[in-house]
Parts: structure tokens; C-alpha cells; sequence
């Protein structure tokens, strides 16, 4: 979006409105996508930093709770309808609390999503971060070092995650399986 369209936007009395209207409604009904769409916009548009703050919390608020009772069910998560927003939520979390080195909450939330999300690819990157939080990297060192930083997914519903690495996955998760089956059995806790 070019600067001329972002002011346009940011000043439409009939487009804030909109924004405005969707977020209430997006609220009252606890509809996560749209939430995102709220969030992304202000985002995008660089609206009100309160606002943006305001709508995330709200996310997560919902997230948790929908999460939580998928925990109860037993219920996996897909990448498919409402599920990605409750994983995407669940996953940005994550990488913000990394990403200032509370690495014990970054592990915690990494690990319940390998617990209830139902995709081969997103798992096995899940159980890296896991790793890699559990080993405390720096997560900016990190995504220096070991992410693959050109790489365009051949699926949008892995856009929002981190996929793709400068080693092979497979062989990396095989190296740190013990790693990873202590982490599992120190985290277990957290399911019940």
C-alpha cells in the first residue's frame, strides 16, 4: 500500500467507521479472524499503538480460552478455518516472549502447540523452537544463523510461522530427541 492510499485510509470517516464497527462486533462475538483483521490493519495503517495493543490482548484472551477448551477435548488444531488464528496467536506469543528471552514462556507455549496442532511440517518447526528455546539461543541470533531467510511458502498457511531452516529438520530433531522427550516430560504439567 503507497503512502498516498495508507493516509487515505487513516483519515475515511466511512472507513474508520468500518474498522471501528468490526472491531465491536468482532469483540462481542469473540470472532478471531476478524480480530486479526482489525489488528492487521492498524498495523498496516500504523493506527493508534493503544489500539493495536488493545486488539492483541483481546486476541489472546480468546485464543487461550478457545485453547483451553480444545485441551479439555482433546481436540487437535488445524491450519484450516478459525484454528490458524488460535495457532498463529499462540505462536506470536511465543516468539515475542523469546524475543526478550523469557525463554521458560517461549518453551511453555511452544510446547503446548506441539501438543495440539495437527500438521507435520508446523509440528516438527515447533519442536525446533522448542529446542532452541530450551538451549536459551537468542532467538535474533537465532533466525540469523538458522533460518532461511529468502524462502517463500508453497502454502499460505505457513506464512505466518517460521518453517524453513538452514539444516535439515529431520535430522535435527533425531540429534536433540532426548532434549526434546525431557523437555516434554519437564512441560507435561501443562496439559492437565
Amino acid at each position: 500500500m503507497e503512502q498516498k492510499d495508507m493516509h487515505e485510509a487513516r483519515t475515511n470517516p466511512e472507513f474508520l467507521a468500518y474498522l471501528d464497527d468490526t472491531e465491536t462486533k468482532a469483540r462481542d462475538t469473540q470472532d478471531i479472524s476478524k480480530l486479526y483483521e482489525v489488528l492487521d490493519t492498524l498495523l498496516v495503517l500504523d493506527i493508534d499503538e493503544q489500539r493495536v495493543h488493545s486488539v492483541y490482548e483481546e486476541i489472546l484472551k480468546v485464543s487461550f480460552d478457545k485453547i483451553e477448551d480444545r485441551l479439555k477435548d482433546e481436540k487437535k488444531l488445524s491450519l484450516d478455518d478459525e484454528d490458524i488464528y488460535f495457532i498463529r496467536s499462540f505462536y506470536e506469543h511465543a516468539i515475542e516472549k523469546w524475543s526478550v528471552s523469557n525463554f521458560k514462556g517461549a518453551k511453555e507455549l511452544f510446547f503446548i502447540l506441539t501438543q495440539i496442532v495437527e500438521d507435520t511440517v508446523l509440528l516438527e518447526s515447533l519442536n525446533v523452537h522448542l529446542i532452541a528455546t530450551a538451549k536459551e539461543y537468542d532467538m535474533d541470533i537465532f533466525y540469523e544463523e538458522k533460518v532461511v531467510h529468502d524462502y517463500t511458502p508453497s502454502e499460505d498457511k505457513y506464512g505466518y510461522f517460521i518453517t524453513h531452516f538452514k539444516f535439515d529438520t529431520k535430522e535435527y530433531l533425531d540429534n536433540n530427541s532426548d532434549l526434546l522427550a525431557e523437555q516434554f516430560n519437564l512441560l507435561k504439567h501443562l496439559l492437565s
